[in-house]
C-alpha cells in the first residue's frame, strides 16, 4: 500500500500443510451452507492465463479482474506501543493478523456483501510472519466467526481462502510485508529481503502455492507489495545485486511455476528510488524500466504486471504533505485529464501494447480514495478521471481497501473501506447513501469490456544475459549445462531465437509460426562443422544449427559468441536464407514481432522476420570486434 493516509500520520521516504478440506476445485461447485453463489461462480474456471495483455480462464475466455483488497493479514500495528492497542493501529483498527471483520460479521455475509459489490476476484495480502506464526489469534478477533476459534492467522486466512473460493471468487495471494507492520516507508518491509534472505523469500512463496496447489481458484501469486528504497540502498531493475527486482522476480517466479504451472505470477514494479528532496535524483519508477527489460518465465503465458496509483502521489512525489519527503513534484490529482493518462500509459499501461516483448496485462492492484465525508475536491476530481480511464482502456483493478470498521455511531474509522462494520456487524457501505465513490465504482465494474474468447497471439520474449545465465526452458532446467564456463540464454519451450544484440549479449525469442520441435536431441554447436551450404560470410567465424534444427538458446563468453543451443524441428525446412548483418546499425525488419521497443537499447540489433527461423550467426575476432555477433543468417520457416 502507498504512504496512504487514512486520517493518520504519513510516512515519508526520505527519513534516511495441506489445504483445508472442501476446498474449491477449478471448476464450479457447491457453496458451504450459509454462503451466496454470485454468478461468478458458475462463469469461469480456473486456472488463469493470459493471452496477450488480457487474463482468461481455463476455457480461453476473457477474465477481467474486479477486485479489491481485503487487508488485514498484513498486520495493522504502526510499529510503537502495544499491538493490541487500537490507538497504535491503522486507523483504529487491531486486525489481529487477519483480514479485517471476521469479529463483527459471519464469513458469508461478508462474501454476500462482495458479491454485492460487483467484484470477481480478492486481492488477499498476507505478511511472510504470518507463514510461521503459531499463536492462535484471540477469541475476540473472530466473534462472529465462532468456527475459527483457536486457529493461528494461517489457519484463519486457510479457512478465508476457502470460502472466498466456493463462492465463486478469484483470489490472488499478495506478499505485501515481512512482519506485521503496516505500513510504508521505511518500515522495515521496503524490499523482498528486507528483514529476511531473499531465499527465506521465494521458500514462503513456494509453502503458499504448494498449500493451495490443488484448489485452482487461487490463481495469482502476486510478489511483493510496493518495493522502494530502504535506508541505504535503492532498489533497482537489472543491476544483477541484491537489490535487483528484476532478476529476484524473474527467480522467484519460475520457481514458483516449476512448482505450481497453472498459477498467474504478478509483478509490481519499483515504487520508489532516490531520496525524496530537491538535490537528489528521486521517483516512482512503477513499470517504466520493463520497457528495455522485460521478464521472461518458463511459461509465457503467466506473468501480470501491476501498478498502483493515488491521487496524493505522483511519479516523483512522496505523497508527503510537509516535512522529511515533501517536495514541489506535481501529484497525480495536479494533472489534466489528457495529462494523467498520459502518465499511466507511459508508467504502465504501455505494457499492453501488443506484439512487444514487454507484452502482458496490467492489473492496477490499488488505488482509492477517501469515501463519505471527504472533502478533497482534488481527490474525488482524480477519482473520477481515473476511473473514466481504467473504464476506458478496459484495465483490470484491485480498489483499496474492502473492509474498515465502524464505531458504535456508525462513523467509518477508515473512510477509504468500501464496506465498514460496527461492532454489532452494521454494514455502511458504498450502496448505501451519502458515499460520493459509488457513482465512480459503478461506472467501473459496469464498463464495457472485452467478453468472450481470446486468440492465442504470437509471444516475444527477451533474453538478458547481462549478469548470468537466463535459462527459461523448463526441458533445459531438467539438464545438465550445456555450454559450461559460459553465460546462457535458453528460449521458453516452443519458441525459437529470432534476433540478437551485438555488444550486450541480449536476445529475442518467439513461437510466430513456430514449426513443430521433433523428437530427437537437441544439440550443442561450438564450431563451423554444420556450415554444409557454403560460406555465407567470408572471412568470419560461423556457428550454424544442423540442418532442419532451429537455434533455441546461445552462449556468450564476456560479450563473444560461444555456441549455439538448436533443436530439431518435426519436418523439413529451407536451406536457403539471407544475411542480416547489423555489425554497422540496426537490422530489424520494418514491421512484425517486438519491432517498435528497443529489448536492448544502446546496441545495435539483428532480427530475423517473423516468418523465419535463425540458423546462424557470424563473428569476427578482427576489426576489434572480440567476437560479438556481427550477422544472423535467417531461413525461411516454410
Amino acid at each position: 500500500m502507498t504512504m496512504k493516509r487514512f486520517g493518520r500520520r504519513l510516512l515519508a521516504l526520505a527519513a534516511c500443510l495441506p489445504v483445508l478440506a472442501g476446498m474449491a476445485t477449478g471448476t464450479a461447485s457447491a457453496a458451504p451452507t450459509g454462503t451466496t453463489v454470485g454468478q461468478s461462480a458458475v462463469s469461469w474456471t480456473g486456472p488463469l492465463s493470459t493471452r496477450g495483455r488480457y487474463i482468461v480462464d481455463a476455457n480461453g475466455d476473457r477474465f477481467k479482474l474486479k477486485a479489491a483488497n481485503w487487508a488485514g493479514a498484513q498486520g495493522t500495528w504502526e510499529g510503537s506501543g502495544n499491538v493490541d492497542d487500537p490507538a497504535n493501529n491503522q486507523a483504529g483498527q487491531v486486525s489481529h493478523n487477519i483480514p479485517l471483520g471476521l469479529d463483527r460479521v459471519p464469513m458469508a455475509r461478508l462474501l454476500a456483501d462482495y458479491h454485492g459489490l460487483g467484484l470477481n476476484s480478492i486481492r488477499l495480502p498476507f505478511a511472510n510472519a504470518m507463514i510461521h506464526d503459531t499463536a492462535p489469534v484471540p477469541d475476540s478477533a473472530v466473534a462472529a466467526n465462532p468456527q475459527l476459534k483457536g486457529r493461528t492467522p494461517l489457519q484463519v486466512y486457510d479457512a478465508v481462502v476457502a470460502a472466498l473460493t466456493a463462492d465463486g471468487f478469484a483470489v490472488i495471494l499478495n506478499n505485501h510485508t515481512t512482519s506485521y507492520r503496516f505500513c510504508c516507508g521505511l518500515d522495515g518491509n521496503e524490499r523482498w529481503n528486507s528483514g529476511q534472505s531473499t531465499q527465506a523469500w521465494e521458500d514462503d512463496w513456494l509453502f503458499m502455492v504448494n498449500r493451495y496447489q490443488a484448489n485452482k481458484r487461487v490463481v495469482g501469486a502476486d510478489l511483493r507489495n510496493e518495493v522502494r528504497r530502504d535506508t541505504w540502498d535503492d532498489p533497482n531493475w537489472g543491476l544483477g545485486d541484491a537489490h535487483d527486482e528484476y532478476a529476484a522476480f524473474e527467480e522467484a517466479g519460475n520457481r514458483i511455476l516449476q512448482a505450481d504451472p497453472d498459477m498467474l505470477v504478478i509483478m509490481e514494479g519499483i515504487n520508489w528510488y532516490g531520496i525524496p528532496a530537491a538535490p537528489f535524483s528521486h521517483g516512482r519508477p512503477t513499470l517504466t524500466p520493463v520497457r528495455n527489460l522485460s521478464n521472461t518465465l518458463i511459461d509465457s503465458g503467466k506473468l501480470v504486471y501491476s501498478a498502483h496509483f493515488y491521487a496524493y502521489t505522483g511519479p516523483a512525489n512522496t505523497g508527503a504533505g510537509s516535512g522529511p519527503g515533501a517536495t514541489n513534484d506535481p501529484r497525480y490529482e495536479d494533472f489534466t485529464p489528457e495529462q494523467l493518462g498520459q502518465v499511466v500509459d507511459d508508467q504502465a499501461l504501455f505494457v499492453t501494447q501488443a506484439g512487444q516483448h514487454f507484452t502482458a496485462p496490467v492489473w492496477i492492484s490499488e488505488f482509492g480514495a477517501g469515501g463519505r465525508g471527504s472533502t478533497d475536491t482534488k481527490e474525488q476530481a482524480w477519482l473520477h478521471t481515473f476511473t473514466d480511464l481504467l473504464a476506458a482502456r478496459d484495465t483490470d483493478f484491485a480498489i483499496w481497501p474492502l473492509v474498515g470498521w465502524a464505531d458504535t455511531t456508525g462513523r467509518p474509522l477508515d473512510t477509504w473501506a468500501l464496506l465498514s462494520y460496527d461492532p454489532a456487524g452494521k454494514r455502511l457501505g458504498l450502496s448505501d447513501p451519502g458515499d460520493w465513490r459509488a457513482t465512480d465504482w459503478n461506472k467501473l465494474v459496469d464498463a464495457p469490456a472485452l467478453t468472450g474468447p481470446v486468440a492465442q497471439p504470437n509471444h516475444w520474449n527477451m533474453l538478458d544475459l547481462d549478469h548470468g545465465d537466463q535459462n527459461a526452458s523448463r526441458r533445459m532446467l531438467a539438464r545438465p549445462d550445456w555450454n559450461s564456463g559460459n553465460r546462457k540464454g535458453t528460449c521458453p519451450d516452443g519458441q525459437r531465437l529470432v534476433a540478437l544484440g551485438r555488444g550486450d549479449s541480449r536476445g529475442l525469442c518467439t513461437d510466430a509460426g513456430e514449426p513443430a520441435t521433433g523428437s530427437g536431441d537437441w544439440v550443442t554447436v561450438t564450431d563451423e562443422r554444420y556450415v554444409t551450404e557454403g560460406d555465407w560470410a567470408s572471412g568470419y567465424n560461423k556457428l550454424q544449427c544442423p540442418d532442419h534444427t532451429v537455434a533455441v538458446g546461445y552462449s556468450v563468453h564476456s560479450d563473444a559468441m560461444s555456441a549455439l543451443l538448436c533443436a530439431p524441428a518435426a519436418g523439413p525446412l529451407p536451406a536457403t536464407g539471407r544475411n542480416v548483418w547489423f555489425d554497422h546499425g540496426d537490422n530489424r525488419p520494418t514491421s512484425g514481432g517486438s519491432v517498435t521497443s528497443d529489448w536492448a537499447p544502446g546496441h545495435y540489433k539483428g532480427q530475423c522476420a517473423d516468418d523465419e527461423y535463425l540458423a546462424g550467426v557470424a563473428y569476427t575476432w578482427r576489426w576489434l570486434h572480440y567476437g560479438a555477433p556481427d550477422a544472423l543468417l535467417c531461413r525461411p520457416l516454410g
